[in-house]
């Protein structure tokens, strides 16, 4: 009951986001149905990797089933499957892309400065190293408290929005109760899930 209740509560802040995106484009002008639209669509695609990733790890790490893969190896494969369905999505968004005018490879390259692909770089490496600790971790926390634990990875990216990027400055105070609340839930859902795992 606990997991159910803290994972509910963390789907609820992600939905709160995205009213608070919502409300925030609008006082701009600006239309974000499209956005929360791919938003909602690539979570529940995003949702299901996990599973098979989990199913094909070994549960003993220290003496792995043959034929399953550990933390280390599945992190190598899964880095190997991102970087070569890079080129098919990067390739396709880039000369079909959902806002903005088209781009070719050439820009991609001459428009773009070093320190911006350098950042991207990055974030792929952030994202894996933490990957790795979350699929390390499941061992004894098991794969649903595990996977449940790292959608705190979406509580640091909206921390990040809100406090460094200021993605929210130009909107309206009314905003700031719903990002209050996106925060409120996604801590109080993250500590749920922590207590069921103790319990």
């Amino acid at each position: 009951m606990l997991l159910f209740v803290g994972v509910g509560l963390v789907v609820a802040a992600i939905v709160v986001n995205a009213f608070a995106s919502r409300k925030a484009s609008a006082s701009q002008g600006k239309t974000s149905t499209k956005g929360i639209v791919i938003s909602i669509i690539s979570g529940v695609i995003m949702s299901f990797f996990y599973r098979f990733v989990a199913e094909g790890m070994t549960t003993n790490f220290t003496t792995p089933e043959a034929g399953k893969l550990t933390p280390y190896s599945a992190v190598i494969i899964f880095s190997i499957g991102l970087f070569l369905s890079n080129f098919l999505w990067n390739t396709f968004f880039m000369y079909k892309p959902i806002t903005g005018t088209p781009v070719t490879y050439r820009q991609y390259f001459t428009n773009g400065t070093a320190r911006q692909h350098l950042i991207g770089i990055l974030g792929g490496l952030i994202f894996n190293t933490g990957f790795l600790f979350n699929l390390i971790a499941s061992e004894k926390a098991g794969p649903a408290i595990s996977y449940g634990l790292g959608q705190g990875a979406t509580m640091i990216g909206a921390a990040w929005g809100v406090f460094v990027f200021k993605e929210f400055a130009s909107a309206p105070k009314s905003v700031n109760k719903y990002l209050a609340a996106m925060f409120a839930l996604f801590i109080i859902g993250l500590t749920m899930i922590v207590i069921a795992r103790l319990n």
